[in-house]
């Protein structure tokens, strides 16, 4: 399919990667690891086509579409975000566009000509090309794009230029995700997405038909989509035959070996030049002594790399603050004619830490905001406890730099005299590495301005952080210093971010943020708020389910009514008579409604009971240590799962709704009393 043939790349006297060789098969996910800086991009956009490799070969069929989403620098204006994304299609509208125009010229030209049997032909021959492009599907797809990644139908006319930096990403990977390329190349495509259009994305992603090349920091999103990984350190690239996890493992296991083999590799030179140095002198061994020497020169020496440096940071002591950190009671914040949220009470106690959750334009910053006292509220109070001292870091404080400074004058300027002397080390954790230090802000790219922004606000004295998306350019390394020192800091948390791995071992409370709904506080991590809300929507879909299949069937009521009254009690034959009529009916009427659904249940229930054993047998078959080092069958075994997986979630949807409506026409065509 794609095949990267001893690629190289080099920048003067360093090399980012040698002789690196490797195939993407169809459908293939394949992850690129490594710290920020090791290479990572810089193969994505060879990949791409966008820069050149220093040597080496790319190679692909004729025809084969490679689609590459970068991290940032997309901006389209003056185009709807409709039109922009249904240039996605731009061969199927120009194709259309030809046949609307031939078929206009049809009705200037005669029927016995030859010019319209040309004519005619012509338009059979475009109109069987369009056929590929299956154009009846073409406005729900993109309907369908667009609402995923978190745009409204009232988005549809807007002028693209009306949208921020984040939001032009998506129409990007909107654009991308139709025109569905034969290999996408994803880098960090998780930076401007919220909850739930990431969740729609990696669905979206695991049932993509073609492959996929991805660059993330999002470690869920690793697991679950990737089946290969090509680790980047220090020139080198090797590929691991599994998902991050995997080679997180996998990479600990080969530096031992490797130890190992240095060591035994180490004791057999010392042997040989014990043997060496011994009969040196001696006329006997002589040519012996030279056969060692030989082969002694020949030996690849094994070279154990030092290990980067587990940097660990820990905040400035807070100053102590009151037990209650920021208070909200019947607050209200509305912009014009928009309410963000109403009547709502919410308190924060000191040393909680809190996840905000939900899409985007919900209230998250806005909320930040108004804890911060940057904003008041319309309505209702807002009181910032007793000696509470708040950091806030937000994406747009990295606008606010001093662009003539350098990185290590900007942090220096705001850390304590306790943490000025270990700025520079903090700023190593956070990828400013040797003379990166001294780079002037102005010439930094947006991720590095907010990644300073981050770290010069993590040096101020403070006891109430609230950080807006603080991993959006950390790579694993940063985020586990980060991570850690979070855990351990004694003070209060308010974090905006869809990081489950970073989340989940750090916060206890997660609030919701809906539009048009007052704010949820969970309590618990971010796995809590996920499968709670998931519970929760998965109750309140029962629940349309069973209020649509109350009005799907007949009442009851009118149906007895137009059948023989109810005789009572008697020992009269004839009304007796009537009774069973009248009941016979009501259980014909019953068991026509129930059979076709007792019938389709039970078959579903068949279905279900074969598919939960095919994948317990294929978990099984995933984990064994056969199929782990094999990435072909691994690969294999893993898309049939995935495939399982979701024929058994819509077979568990479907025996939800079958079960609902059998309820309600139980209830309402209830069996006669025993005599």
């Amino acid at each position: 399919m794609l095949s990267i043939q001893l690629l190289r790349v080099e920048y003067g006297a360093r090399v980012l990667f040698n002789d690196l060789s490797f195939t993407v098969q169809p459908r293939e996910r394949i992850a690129f690891a490594g710290h920020n800086g090791a290479g990572k991009s810089t193969l994505m956009k060879c990949v791409a086509g966008i820069i050149q490799p220093t040597s080496g070969k790319i190679t692909a069929p004729r025809g084969f579409r490679i689609g590459y989403l970068p991290q940032e620098g997309i901006h389209v204006k003056n185009i709807t975000l409709w039109d922009e994304t249904e240039s996605a299609f731009a061969e199927a509208v120009e194709l259309k566009r030809k046949i609307d125009e031939l078929s206009d010229s049809l009705e200037h030209l005669d029927p016995r000509s030859s010019p319209f049997s040309e004519c005619l032909e012509e338009i059979g021959n475009l109109e069987l090309q369009l056929e590929a492009f299956d154009p009846a599907r073409m406005k729900p797809r993109i309907q369908s794009v667009l609402m995923g990644l978190g745009f409204s139908e009232a988005d549809f006319t807007r002028d693209c230029g009306h949208f921020s930096g984040g939001w032009q990403m998506r129409i990007a990977m909107a654009k991308l995700f139709l025109q569905a390329p034969e290999v996408l190349l994803l880098d960090e495509p998780t930076n401007h997405l919220d909850i739930d259009s990431q969740a729609w994305m990696e669905n979206y992603l695991i049932n993509y038909p073609g492959a996929i090349l991805l660059i993330s920091h999002d470690r869920s999103l690793l697991d679950t989509l990737c089946t290969r990984t090509i680790a980047f350190h220090k020139g080198r690239a090797e590929e691991y035959a599994g998902n991050y996890s995997y080679y997180e493992k996998e990479s600990v296991a080969r530096k031992e070996n490797l130890k190992r083999q240095y060591e035994a590799q180490r004791k057999e030179i010392a042997k040989s030049q014990e043997f060496i140095d011994r009969f040196r002198a001696s006329a006997n061994k002589a040519t012996l002594v030279q056969s060692r020497i030989k082969l002694l020169a020949k030996v690849e020496r094994i070279v154990i790399e030092a290990e980067d440096p587990v940097v660990n940071f820990r905040f400035p002591k807070p100053p102590n603050s009151g037990h209650t950190v920021a208070l909200l009671e019947k607050s209200s914040k509305k912009y014009g004619d928009h309410t963000v949220f109403d009547n709502f009470d919410f308190e924060i106690i000191k040393g909680e830490k809190f996840a905000v959750v939900g899409p985007n334009g919900a209230g998250k910053s806005t909320f930040c905001r108004l804890i911060t006292g940057e904003e008041a509220p319309t309505d209702g109070t807002f009181t910032l406890g007793l000696r509470v001292s708040v950091s806030y870091f937000s994406q747009n404080h990295a606008d606010e730099l001093d662009p003539t400074k350098t990185v290590l004058e900007t942090v220096e300027e705001s850390a304590t005299r306790e943490a000025a002397p270990h700025c520079r080390n903090l700023l190593g954790c956070f990828l400013f590495r040797g003379d990166d230090v001294f780079k002037k802000i102005g010439v930094l790219s947006g991720g590095e301005r907010s990644r300073v922004a981050l770290v010069r606000m993590l040096v101020q004295p403070a006891n109430f952080l609230i950080l807006d998306e603080p991993t959006n350019h950390l790579d694993m390394q940063s985020q586990d210093v980060l991570q850690r020192a979070l855990i351990d800091y004694p003070g209060t948390v308010l974090i905006v971010s869809h990081n489950r791995n970073f989340l989940d071992p750090l916060v206890s409370k997660t609030i919701e943020f809906r539009p048009g709904a007052k704010p949820t506080l969970y309590p618990g991590n971010i796995s809590y708020y996920l499968e709670k809300s998931a519970a929760d929507r998965a109750l309140a879909e029962k629940n349309k389910v069973q209020a649509k299949a109350q009005k799907s069937f007949t009442p009851i009521a009118p149906i007895l009514s137009k059948l023989a009254p109810v005789a009572e009690p008697s020992t009269n034959n004839a009304n007796r008579k009537d009774q069973r009529k009248q009941e016979a009916e009501t259980r014909n009427l019953r068991n026509k409604q129930l059979k076709p659904l007792q019938d389709e249940l039970e078959s579903v229930e068949g279905k279900i009971s074969e598919m939960e054993a095919g994948q317990a047998k294929l978990t099984t078959h995933l984990s064994s240590e056969e199929v782990a080092a094999d990435a072909q069958q691994f690969r294999e075994t893993s898309n049939s799962l995935e495939k399982l997986t979701h024929q058994l979630e819509l077979a568990y949807s479907r025996w939800s709704e079958l079960t609902a409506q059998i309820e309600i026409v139980e209830a309402n065509f209830p069996l006669p009393a025993a005599e």
